[in-house]
């Protein structure tokens, strides 16, 4: 018998709203079932603090612990023209990995063990898996679990036809006066001088009228320094008329944006979750919507007795419009902060959020659609179908050419 049901390695966003889901789940026999949240020593390794944010409609199950909410968003042109509307249905939302971190582990139970353990090895099997790892004072243990949850990055990272970086970092900052508005959020600022390919743009989150959330975004093939964050952060602070902030804090940090396939089924017995499991949305790099998707789907696996394949939580006709997307961007054939400012600029906020967060119908995205560079589009489109063509072909022709060598 393992020594638990359910291993979740690493105590990110994935794993702590697995951890959640799970709390008083069942298994068919009415038993509780035994979780580990298996996370690495306090140490070198510990993820610094980082804020989650997304959109959902009012009365979430987070709502309890949100560090702010903001019911109007704008987003502003490179030429500097506003265009702002409400979010309706949805509500966008800010949790600090702290809080939601304390509040899961306060509530976990008594089925639940925190076990500070540096995984080095998950080694798949018939009946179960085994986690071996590290602890804090270098001493070797290990786990068995009847299903593990690896929500670490995966080693290699899958690589599509196109792979950029969302990478980013954003201050905390207080003001001497008043300067924001607590109510609405600043969503993409395109004014940030552009690179070649892909986009550049600020990011504003007021937490009160003295302080907020500052960031400088960047879609693309590379990250920058952190001393090139901090002057493209000082030259936005200039942009918005903040010449005299304290940064209280800072975050960093990088997304893939990638038309990989990433595979939650790692064996038959381990699997991937969040952004490793394929959570994060190809065309935004947001993830916790994704998440709590796949989590619930998970929990409802176990209680029912099912193989608990994490799902990808995305329709794969929205994978393949932000493969194209992401294609447009990273040729150039489309220019990013025109393509963003178009879209919120002929959209009701809501439809374009609905359909960043999977919730939107065909008709609909169609005709947004016709509100991005129609032609670039089309001709990124076409492009991708026929990529796909050539790679569904290639496989075919290799193995006819063995069997034909073989005869």
């Amino acid at each position: 018998m393992a020594d638990y049901d359910v291993a979740i390695i690493g105590g990110g966003a994935a794993g702590l709203s697995l951890t959640h889901q799970l709390r008083g789940v069942n298994d068919r026999r009415g038993r509780p079932l035994r979780v580990a949240l298996v996370e690495p020593p306090p140490g070198p390794h510990t993820p610094p603090p980082r804020t989650w944010c997304f959109w959902e409609p009012d009365g979430g199950p987070w709502d309890g612990l949100l560090a702010a909410r903001w019911e109007h968003l704008s987003v502003v042109a490179a030429d500097g023209a506003e265009h702002s509307s409400p979010a309706s249905p949805y509500v966008y939302k800010m949790l600090r990995s702290a809080d939601v971190d304390a509040y899961v582990r306060a509530s976990a139970g008594e089925h639940v063990d925190q076990v500070p353990l540096l995984v080095t090895e998950v080694r798949d099997g018939a009946d179960h898996a085994v986690v071996r790892g590290r602890e804090s004072g270098g001493a070797e243990s290990a786990l068995t679990a009847a299903w593990v949850f690896d929500s670490r990055p995966p080693r290699p990272a899958p690589r599509g036809r196109t792979h950029l970086l969302q990478h980013f970092r954003g201050w905390f900052v207080r003001t001497p006066s008043d300067a924001f508005d607590p109510d609405a959020a600043v969503l993409m600022d395109l004014r940030p001088p552009q690179p070649p390919n892909g986009v550049a743009f600020g990011y504003v989150l007021p937490l009160s009228p003295r302080e907020a959330l500052v960031e400088y975004t960047e879609f693309g093939r590379e990250a920058l320094t952190t001393a090139e964050y901090e002057r493209a952060l000082r030259d936005y602070c200039g942009l918005l008329g903040l010449a005299d902030v304290e940064v209280t804090a800072a975050e960093q940090g990088v997304i893939p944006m990638t038309d990989a396939r990433f595979r939650p089924r790692a064996g038959r017995r381990v699997f991937r979750l969040g952004t490793a499991g394929g959570a994060t949305r190809p065309s935004t790099g947001y993830t916790f919507s994704g998440v709590r998707r796949q989590t619930a789907a998970v929990a409802r696996a176990l209680a029912e007795g099912r193989v608990p394949v994490p799902p990808v939580p995305h329709r794969r006709r929205h994978l393949a419009m932000d493969a194209v997307m992401l294609r447009a961007l990273d040729t150039g054939r489309v220019r990013g902060a025109e393509f963003f400012a178009g879209l919120f600029a002929a959209n009701r906020f809501g439809d374009v959020l609905a359909f960043l967060d999977g919730g939107s119908r065909l008709r609909r995205e169609l005709a947004m659609g016709f509100t991005t560079p129609v032609a670039a589009m089309s001709l990124t489109s076409l492009d991708q179908a026929w990529y796909s063509l050539r790679t569904r072909r290639a496989p075919r022709e290799r193995v006819s050419r063995t069997r034909t060598r073989g005869r």
